[in-house]
């Protein structure tokens, strides 16, 4: 239950607001068979792990977005011991995801509410060319007042650059007016934590936190944002 208002509504946006898991399922599967590879169940567990693994390095200042994007390819295809472009997997993959708009349950009626009373941003650290193209393509565009993508700031969470380069295009609100709402504990939450706004983790999955993160708020579910604040 929020317990009191804010002018600005951070979402994040895969694993948040966008399923991400369809959307991962769905474009790796369509990459897999427009350059005629083949797919099996198993392979799907094998790139998350990859795929997971890079995105923290991301987060660490460790690899480069555009590095990210090949590289995961490069040890697919040598883990499953299978020919091919990692490049031209790469674009196909990025080109299948930003098609992709699946929803979190719940997403669309909590900021169809909020948008009326409420500025809402998404921040993210997925790619520029998939949370565009996506976002323009879904049902909630109309929702969002902006975008704050990581590769076109510099910047990924939880650094503090990101955080001010998203204060610095959204008009400098005060910190006491922004709420940011994720699933991730390293990016969203210990990100807002660090730079001293009130955060609110969605934890459908019912994880335990760990004892050095503190959090304003927990759901489970995204409608829990509906309830009504004092």
């Amino acid at each position: 239950m929020l317990t009191k208002y804010y002018a600005w509504l951070w979402f994040d946006a895969d694993g948040t607001l966008f399923d991400y898991d369809q959307a991962e399922i769905t474009a790796l599967t369509k990459t897999f068979a427009l350059l005629k590879l083949p797919f099996e169940a198993g392979h799907l567990d094998i790139y998350r792990e990859i795929n997971h693994g890079l995105w923290q390095a991301l987060e660490r200042q460790e690899i480069a977005p555009e590095v990210l994007q090949v590289r995961r390819f490069e040890l697919l295809l040598e883990n499953l011991g299978l020919d091919g472009s990692p490049a031209e997997m790469s674009t196909a993959y990025v080109e299948q995801l930003g098609l992709c708009t699946d929803l979190m349950d719940g997403a669309y009626n909590v900021l169809q509410a909020f948008h009326r009373i409420s500025h809402i941003a998404i921040v993210t650290n997925g790619l520029q060319a998939v949370q565009r193209s996506r976002l323009a393509r879904s049902r909630i565009s109309d929702f969002i007042t902006d975008i704050i993508i990581s590769e076109e700031v510099g910047a990924a969470k939880p650094q503090a650059a990101f955080f001010d380069a998203a204060f610095a295009r959204l008009g400098q609100p005060a910190k006491s007016d922004v709420l940011i709402i994720g699933d991730s504990l390293t990016s969203d939450i210990q990100g807002g934590m660090d730079y001293g706004i009130d955060t609110c983790w969605y934890n459908p999955t019912n994880e335990l936190l760990p004892d050095h993160l503190k959090v304003t708020y927990e759901i489970r579910h995204l409608s829990g944002l509906l309830e009504r604040f004092d």
